[in-house]
């Protein structure tokens, strides 16, 4: 039966192989909805996925496309696959017309009779209850909401699970922290999450010290304050003047463009970009400089090909070059 599950609940659903015809997963969450979307296509045997699950994006695709894949018998397996990613951009169409109309009424058609060979899984960022299709989405489909979590309770429940995730423990005074901090934003505390584990890296748990040093601020007075940071290897600081750069409406590329350029001067050894000298540091090597571009290259091609949340990618690439400049 159609119901609203959280995440967890689908994960152990999909294992379970009892796959429902349609999933509808919405919500903020992009990294919920990334592990999901992935789990469903491990739940396809690995040597039938080419012939058994299609990836359609809702921008690029139609739906006539979309009809034609579901409609698609599958091959030596009892069911196929077909992942609509961005579907909202399917749902609402570009322009009004005859044919848009159309298109919307055989999506309608499909969502209150899907076909039974097939399991489709839409995900999408939101969607507007207030249309027709929508409203038969949330009737006939599975409903996975990837989004903000309830209360503080159930907060701190996301934080030791996320956290023991990544084969690391928590101090229960450092989830509070971070809760007080990030509040009950999932994409925000996922973040923290993200830079304080990174930050405590090699030790067993994290404790409310890192949460303090590396995990939320309110601004930043200095746009170059994360890389004169990371110029004195200070991780913790240069975490953070990250953070607070992005909240602030800085763009991933740019802030690449700033670690780029410090690179390129850092066989001056310790003036900064404004010019100011900095902390007394040697002039980097020739193999250490090599290897700060080799990863800043890295982290340009995953932000340009949506490789991973561009603030992990930068928070990666500042405690890499932090360690080894």
């Amino acid at each position: 039966m159609p119901a609203r599950l959280k995440p967890a609940a689908a994960r152990a659903q999909i294992a379970s192989g009892a796959l429902e015809p349609l999933y509808l997963l919405v919500g903020d969450d992009e990294a919920e909805k990334t592990a999901l979307v992935a789990a469903f296509s491990d739940s396809v045997d690995a040597e039938l996925r080419a012939f058994n699950v299609d990836r359609l994006y809702g921008a690029e695709t139609s739906v006539s496309a979309f009809c034609d894949a579901v409609r698609t018998l599958p091959l030596l397996a009892p069911r196929r696959l077909v992942i609509v990613l961005h579907a909202d951009r399917l749902f609402v169409p570009k322009r009004e017309s005859a044919a848009s109309q159309q298109d919307l009424e055989a999506l309608e058609d499909f969502v209150k009779a899907p076909e039974a060979h097939a399991t489709v899984v839409f995900v999408a960022d939101a969607i507007d209850g207030r249309r027709t299709l929508s409203k038969l989405l949330f009737k006939h489909a599975v409903v996975v909401e990837c989004g903000g979590v309830a209360d503080a309770v159930e907060a701190e429940h996301w934080i030791r699970a996320r956290v023991a995730e990544r084969g690391m423990g928590i101090e229960p005074a450092a989830v509070r922290l971070l809760v007080e901090r990030a509040g009950l934003s999932v994409r925000r505390l996922r973040a923290e999450i993200e830079r304080v584990c990174l930050f405590a890296t090699g030790r067993p748990a994290v404790s409310a010290a890192d949460v303090r040093e590396v995990a939320g601020a309110a601004t930043s007075q200095d746009d170059w304050a994360m890389v004169n940071a990371m110029r004195d290897g200070n991780a913790a600081l240069a975490l953070r003047e990250l953070s607070l750069l992005l909240d602030g409406g800085g763009m991933p590329l740019q802030i690449l463009g700033q670690l780029r350029s410090f690179i390129e001067r850092a066989h001056l050894g310790g003036v900064d970009r404004t010019g100011r000298r900095g902390s007394p540091r040697p002039p980097v090597t020739p193999d250490q400089q090599k290897r700060a571009f080799e990863a800043l290259l890295r982290t340009d091609l995953a932000l340009k090909t949506s490789a991973g949340d561009p603030q992990i990618l930068l928070e990666r690439l500042l405690v890499e070059l932090c360690v080894g400049m």
